[in-house]
């Protein structure tokens, strides 16, 4: 085996029959090395690796090494098929240093991947290892490439700019907004909504003029709106970021192909946004009353923790990324949930396991500004107290799911509207039986509670006492056979502030 590293000199080689006991170690690993190529081979391309059968086709070869380097990095072997047939390779003297060459010349900025020949079933092979780097985006022959699944694909223009946005640390929503001016900045709303809500809650009249504020939070640079600005306190923000809004759809079912309810589109600026959002959600949310154990009052529950609600919208706005002009936030509203979708993935480091412990921020401006009028929870804390609400609420939703690629997130939170049939309470069966038969008929007498449950008189009439007490059911009549029994208002549907269903 030769191994080669491009910034340490030239390749040695080693026969094992030449080793001394110090080397055996190293021969162990280089066998070991040789069979877990052979096992990449045998399961074929993918994302982390390229198969080549000769170096005929050398300037495809450097397009995958930038692929590689712009993504997660990976392996290329030269000198086997794509259906993994190991070819063999006529290697000379040379050969090692004109792929140096060629890798040093088509690459920008240079690369140093190890090259290393492996002889397996006695034929040689190369194989180039290609790390991820920091200095994004790597280019080939002039162009960027990345790799998508067994493909190397060029990048698009916004892609790079993505990247080398990220490489020189300057987030999207603190560049200058160059199509904008300060007369596209809602100065009226800057003065009346945010600048008295920023100074009571910081307590205190905050330095400077209107302009002069914005300047400080980021908003504005050498005179003119930054994207951030625009988004938070412009006129018109869509004029210049289309899809910088959020698209509200309500389904009757648990699908999109059920019957859709309602379609709705908030615009406007951030803040505009959240609250109307927000506002129309809790009005088509599904509210309970219940009578609460020995006390008068009556206990008011909701089918989602409010507080989830809110924030979740606030996140989406926070964090989606708003450089892909091409997608927007979504949120459907479905019988048994919510779904959140938010075009910007996770960023490094952080995953759904891990996202209620660490802290981070696309849009840090913007992220600033909504924290400073406390639309935001501050430090992060916000997934902890959307999953702490969710252990507290009374009827024990599910906990929401997340889901998240580099592209997109999705949230998920969990409707407890089927535990309002029950009032929150735990019913055993018979209980169950008999409010689905009174649903169906209209009323249920002790009779018939004793029929369908084949339980006796005693049994029927405790379990009717317990859920009149629950106020789930409605006695009439006064004694004997005259006396029935009606589903409540609020158990047959007749529940607050739920629209349009």
């Amino acid at each position: 085996m030769y191994i080669i590293d491009l910034e340490h000199g030239n390749p040695s080689s080693t026969n094992p029959s030449d080793l001394t006991t110090g080397q055996a170690l190293e021969h162990f690993n280089i066998e070991i090395r040789k069979q877990e190529t052979k096992k990449l081979i045998e399961k074929g391309e993918s994302e982390s690796l390229e198969l080549k059968p000769s170096l005929s086709q050398i300037k495809e070869i450097i397009q995958t090494i930038a692929g590689f380097a712009n993504k997660n990095g990976g392996k290329i072997i030269i000198g086997v098929s794509s259906k993994s047939k190991i070819l063999g390779l006529q290697i000379g003297k040379d050969t090692i240093e004109r792929i140096t060459n060629k890798i040093s010349v088509g690459l920008e900025p240079k690369l140093y991947p190890k090259i290393e020949i492996e002889e397996i079933a006695q034929k040689k092979i190369i194989v180039i290892e290609v790390n991820e780097t920091k200095e994004k985006p790597v280019f080939a022959f002039g162009r960027a490439f990345k790799r998508v699944g067994k493909s190397t694909l060029k990048m698009g223009k916004n892609e790079i700019e993505k990247l080398i946005l990220e490489r020189k640390k300057i987030y999207w929503d603190e560049q200058i907004c160059e199509e904008a001016s300060l007369e596209d900045i809602d100065w009226e709303f800057v003065k009346i909504f945010f600048i008295p809500k920023y100074e009571s809650l910081a307590k205190r009249k905050i330095a400077g003029n209107d302009k002069e504020i914005l300047k400080a939070l980021g908003c504005i640079e050498n005179d003119k709106p930054t994207n951030a600005g625009i988004l938070l306190f412009g006129k018109n923000p869509q004029r210049l970021f289309r899809n910088s809004y959020i698209a509200l759809a309500r389904y009757r079912g648990k699908q999109e192909g059920i019957e859709r309810l309602d379609y709705r589109e908030f615009v406007d600026n951030i803040f505009k946004q959240i609250d109307n959002c927000d506002e129309y959600l809790k009005e088509h949310l599904a509210i309970m009353s219940r009578m609460l154990p020995h006390r008068v009052e009556r206990e008011d529950i909701s089918e989602y923790c409010w507080f989830s609600i809110r924030e979740l919208i606030t996140n989406a706005i926070c964090h989606r990324d708003y450089s892909d002009q091409g997608s927007k936030i979504i949120i459907k509203v479905f019988s048994d949930r919510t779904e959140f979708y938010n075009p910007g993935g996770l960023p490094v480091g952080i995953t759904p396991k891990n996202i209620t412990e660490k802290q981070y921020s696309r849009n840090p401006v913007i992220s600033n500004v909504l924290a400073k009028i406390k639309y935001i929870e501050e430090l992060g804390e916000g997934w902890n107290k959307i999953i702490n609400e969710h252990k507290k609420h009374p009827l024990k939703p599910k906990l929401p799911k997340i889901k998240a690629d580099k592209y997109s997130i999705l949230v998920t939170i969990f409707s407890t509207k089927e535990k309002f049939k029950g009032g929150g309470f735990k019913l055993n069966e018979r209980q169950k039986k008999a409010i689905e038969y009174t649903r169906k008929v209209g009323k249920i007498t002790n009779a018939e509670y004793q029929k369908i449950n084949k339980t006796m008189k005693k049994t029927a009439t405790r379990d009717l006492q317990n859920l009149v007490r629950r106020e789930i059911l409605i006695k009439k009549g006064r004694t004997g056979k005259g006396v029935y029994y009606i589903l409540s208002p609020i158990y047959k549907g007749d529940i607050r502030g739920h629209k349009g269903t």
